[in-house]
């Protein structure tokens, strides 16, 4: 019997196995891809971190030096390889985990056969499956239509239109990209939402949020609501609605977090970014949107974001919640059984990895 199962080669499994091997325990991980760090592989290509490299380093691993304040997807991937190859790991890869029970420990089936283990640690992330709205008509509808997910850059599309639709982070850089393509972007938003600066006065944001996270949601907002004044404005004025509760709030309540802005308000400030509602309907050519405005557009990217995966393959009662979401991230789940990586945190997600993976390793430890 193998001591721990760690599911998932990405930045939290690959943690919490540095920090299992740091305090000299036993472990396999085991990823379907094939090669470590395969979700971040994926997104499109201008993506740069969110939060500065200082507070996303990994257990016993800095950052090199000559990265930028927020590196890039790819310089991102090729840290979580050296990562790999100096703290001595070796993935599973190209082995899919098909179901996973416990039975006397936990039982880990697999495309290629099981392991037994004292320990699972689920490590597979938020961005498993993507979330695709459903709109009246979009079947019949004429153009191209993709997910976030398989958007990697607009130069393809440089002198025609299209729309982001959803106004997250990911839907922010990907308007972004499509601007500084050549190509004419709009931004569909439906929902009210909070936009905060990723720096303010020369601080990463995150820095700033790392000390109200200590407080109550609304104390914190309270005290960060007039640097969000200052530094973002009042959104109302471009369109955008915003939530009737700050950021903290935000987090606590629905588990997203704000919109980290890098320039996309500029560019809807400036009228560079059209600013749509949501969207009613699709017809045969065009989006009929919720103020019954219409457009034609070239592409569509759905910026509407991703469920974890897990309920595909864990049987376990009572660790997930309604929308199939694990309860609890970076402790014990049930008797042998973590998540790391669940938990959408003020101080960021490479941040709070870390620090999950060390308290779980902790725990498996004693």
């Amino acid at each position: 019997m193998i001591e721990t199962v760690i599911i998932g080669a990405g930045p939290a499994g690959l943690s919490v196995a540095a920090c299992l091997a740091r305090a000299g325990r036993s472990f396999e991980i085991i990823d379907r891809a094939d090669s470590v760090g395969s979700a971040w592989r994926g997104h499109y290509d201008r993506l740069h971190l969110h939060t500065d490299k200082r507070h996303s380093e990994l257990p016993y691993h800095p950052f090199p030096r000559d990265y930028p304040k927020y590196p890039s997807r790819d310089e991102l991937i090729a840290y979580l390889e050296a990562y790999a190859a100096a703290t001595a790991l070796a993935p599973r890869l190209g082995e899919t985990v098909t179901h996973a029970r416990h039975a006397d420990g936990w039982e880990v089936t697999t495309s290629r056969g099981s392991y037994r283990a004292r320990n699972l640690v689920v490590a597979t992330g938020y961005t498993q499956v993507p979330e695709l709205p459903v709109f009246p008509g979009r079947d019949a509808y004429s153009g191209e239509v993709i997910h976030s997910s398989a958007y990697r850059t607009g130069a393809a599309y440089r002198g025609r239109r299209a729309l982001v639709v959803g106004f997250g982070n990911s839907g922010g850089e990907i308007a972004i990209d499509l601007i500084e393509q050549g190509v004419a972007a709009d931004i569909a938003v439906r929902s009210p939402i909070n936009v905060v600066k990723r720096d303010v006065f020369g601080l990463p944001i995150l820095a700033i949020a790392g000390l109200l996270a200590w407080l109550p949601p609304r104390l914190a907002d309270a005290l960060a609501w007039p640097i969000t004044r200052i530094t973002v404005g009042d959104i109302g004025k471009l369109g955008l609605r915003k939530l009737p509760y700050g950021p903290m709030c935000q987090i606590a309540r629905t588990g997203r977090v704000p919109v980290l802005d890098i320039g996309t308000l500029a560019l809807i400030r400036d009228g560079k970014l059209g600013l749509r509602r949501g969207i009613a309907r699709f017809e045969r050519d065009e989006v009929v949107f919720d103020d019954d405005s219409r457009s034609r557009y070239d592409l569509i990217v759905l910026a509407t974001g991703y469920r974890p995966g897990v309920a595909q393959f864990l049987a376990a009662d009572g660790v997930l919640d309604a929308k199939a979401r694990p309860r609890t991230s970076g402790k014990r789940a049930a008797p042998g059984l973590y998540f790391c990586g669940f938990y959408v945190s003020p101080i960021g997600m490479l941040r709070e990895i870390a620090r999950e993976a060390r308290a779980i390793a902790a725990d498996i430890a004693r």
